[in-house]
C-alpha cells in the first residue's frame, strides 16, 4: 500500500462497483445499476453528499440513522482525532476504561430524564446486538423463555433479533430461528394482553416508532403496555435504535409519553457519531445484577470491541454534540415544521394514503387510489409486474431530477422512509418539499416519463 493513503486511494477510484461485484456482493451493485443509484460519491458532509463531478446531494438516507448529526461532524472528528494522537490503553480487559464510565454517566442522565431508573449500561456494537443483549437480560432475570414482539417490527438480522422480525421477507430462507418467540399485531392491547396473561414471557419487546413503517405507538398505548407486563410479570424493552438520541424530538422516543419507564432501552446508530460503531443496553440496576451475580460470572455476558476508546469517545462526542447543539429542540422544531408543509403536498397526490412519523423519522404510505379510473389501472398493471416497485417512482427522480437521497423501506407495504439529519435546516426541508410537490405531480401523468421508467424497471426485475 502506498505511503500516501489517499494518493493510493485515488488511484483506485471508480472500480468500486467492479470490485464490489467480485467481492462483495454483486446482486447488490446490480440493484445500483438498475435503479440508477451507482452515483460514487467522494465527499460528505453535515447534511449532504458530492460526487466525482462535484454533484451536491441531500442525505435523508443517513446510512439508515448512523449519520443523525450530520457527516463528518467537526467536534466529534477533533475528539477522535486527539485520542488517536495519545497512546491510550485501550481494552486493556482487567480494569475499567474512563471513558466508557462517563459515557454511561451521560448516557443514563438522559435516558433516566423522566423518573425511570436506568442507571446502568452495557456496551455493544450494534443495534442487533444490544437487541440480543436484551433478550438474554430479560430471560436471566425472570427465569423465562417467551419473547413477544409486533408485526412489522424490525429488530435486526441477527438469528435472535431476526426472530423477532415482523416481516417474513427477512425471515425466510434462513431456517429455524431462536424458539419462543410470538407475534402480536402492533397497538393491539387485548391481542398482547392475552398473550401476557400465559405469563411465559420474559419480555415485551416493541419500536415506538417501527423503523420500517414509521407507524406510531398510540396515544396511551405505552403506559398500558407497560401496566399490563408489570401485571403479568414481564419486562418491556423498548428498541430505540432509530428513534433514540434525539431524532423524534425527545432524547427517547419514549420520553413523549412521561409516565412510561421502561425496564431495558436498546439504542446505537446515533450514538456513534457517524464514525465507530457503537450500542448500548441501557437497564435498571436489578436486572443488571442478576445477570452480573458474582465475581465468577461478572463477565458471562461480555463481546471484543466493546468498551473500545474510539467507540467511547464517539459516543461520548456526540452526547456532548447533542446537548451543545440543543440538536433535540432542532429535531422537535423541524420535525413540525417538515410536517406542516408536506402534509398539504401529500393530500394533493391520490396515491398517497398517508403521512406519519414523529420529529425527524417520517414516512409516505402510498396505496390504489380511490377515484381515478385511470390512476387505478396504472397501479394494478405496475403490481401486477412487481409489488413494491411503486416506491421507485419516487425515489429514482428524486434522486436522479432533485439530487435527494431515499429509501423503500416497506415490505408490507408501499412506504418511503425519510431519515435526516437531525442538523437538518428549514433550506433543507424547503428543498425537500419542492422536491416531493413535483415528483408526486408527476406520478398522476399517466402516461408519462415516470410510469415508462418504472414499468421498465418491474419488468426487468422479474425478467419479463
Amino acid at each position: 500500500m502506498h505511503t500516501d493513503f489517499f494518493k493510493w486511494l485515488d488511484q483506485h477510484q471508480g472500480r468500486q462497483y467492479d470490485l464490489h461485484n467480485e467481492h462483495v456482493n454483486p446482486a447488490f451493485v446490480k440493484m445500483l445499476k438498475t435503479i440508477g443509484f451507482d452515483k460514487g460519491y467522494v465527499r460528505g458532509e453535515g447534511c449532504y453528499l458530492w460526487d466525482a463531478e462535484g454533484n451536491k446531494y441531500l442525505d435523508l438516507l443517513t446510512g439508515w440513522g448512523v449519520f443523525a448529526l450530520g457527516r463528518n461532524h467537526p467536534k466529534v472528528r477533533a475528539i477522535l482525532q486527539q485520542l488517536i494522537a495519545r497512546d491510550m490503553p485501550n481494552l486493556v480487559r482487567m480494569d475499567c476504561s474512563l471513558l466508557s464510565g462517563l459515557a454511561a454517566e451521560k448516557l443514563t442522565e438522559h435516558a433516566s430524564a423522566t423518573g425511570a431508573d436506568l442507571s446502568r449500561v452495557f456496551f455493544c456494537n450494534s443495534g442487533t446486538e444490544s437487541i440480543e443483549g436484551a433478550i438474554k437480560f430479560a430471560r436471566c432475570y425472570t427465569g423465562r423463555q417467551d419473547i413477544i414482539y409486533c408485526d412489522h417490527s424490525f429488530h435486526g438480522l441477527t438469528t435472535g433479533a431476526l426472530a423477532l422480525n415482523g416481516a417474513d421477507f427477512f425471515r425466510e430462507r434462513f431456517g429455524e430461528l431462536m424458539p419462543g418467540t410470538e407475534k402480536v399485531p402492533f397497538n393491539d392491547l387485548a391481542a398482547l394482553e392475552q398473550r401476557l396473561a400465559r405469563k411465559q414471557a420474559a419480555a415485551f419487546v416493541l419500536e415506538p416508532v417501527q423503523g420500517k413503517s414509521c407507524e406510531v405507538v398510540a396515544d396511551g398505548y405505552l403506559v398500558e403496555a407497560q401496566r399490563l407486563c408489570r401485571k403479568f410479570g414481564t419486562l418491556l424493552v423498548i428498541d430505540e435504535v432509530q428513534t433514540g438520541l434525539g431524532r423524534t424530538g425527545k432524547w427517547f422516543c419514549f420520553q413523549h409519553w412521561p409516565d412510561v419507564q421502561p425496564d431495558i432501552v436498546c439504542t446505537a446508530k446515533a450514538l456513534s457519531g457517524g464514525y465507530v460503531p457503537v450500542g448500548a443496553i441501557i437497564t435498571r440496576p436489578k436486572i443488571m445484577d442478576t445477570v452480573f451475580n458474582s465475581m465468577e460470572r461478572c463477565v458471562v455476558h461480555s463481546n471484543t470491541f466493546g468498551q473500545n476508546d474510539l467507540a467511547m469517545a464517539a459516543a461520548l462526542a456526540s452526547l456532548y454534540v447533542i446537548e451543545e447543539d440543543k440538536l433535540v429542540e432542532n429535531a422537535a422544531a423541524m420535525g413540525d415544521y417538515v410536517m406542516e408543509k408536506l402534509a398539504p403536498v401529500a393530500r394533493a397526490c391520490p396515491f398517497v394514503s398517508a403521512i406519519r412519523g414523529k420529529g425527524l423519522m417520517f414516512a409516505l404510505d402510498f396505496a390504489r387510489p380511490e377515484k381515478s379510473l385511470k390512476l387505478k389501472m396504472a397501479w394494478d398493471m405496475l403490481h401486477k409486474l412487481n409489488f413494491g416497485v411503486f416506491g421507485q417512482l419516487i425515489i429514482i427522480p428524486l434522486l436522479q431530477k432533485h439530487r435527494i437521497l431515499a429509501q423503500v423501506a416497506g415490505y408490507h407495504t408501499e412506504v418511503i422512509k425519510f431519515l435526516p439529519p437531525i442538523t437538518i435546516t428549514r433550506e433543507d426541508i424547503d428543498w425537500f418539499v419542492t422536491a416531493m410537490d413535483d415528483v408526486l405531480a408527476d406520478t398522476q401523468r399517466v402516461p408519462g416519463s415516470a410510469w415508462d421508467l418504472v414499468s421498465g424497471l418491474a419488468k426487468r426485475t422479474v425478467g419479463v
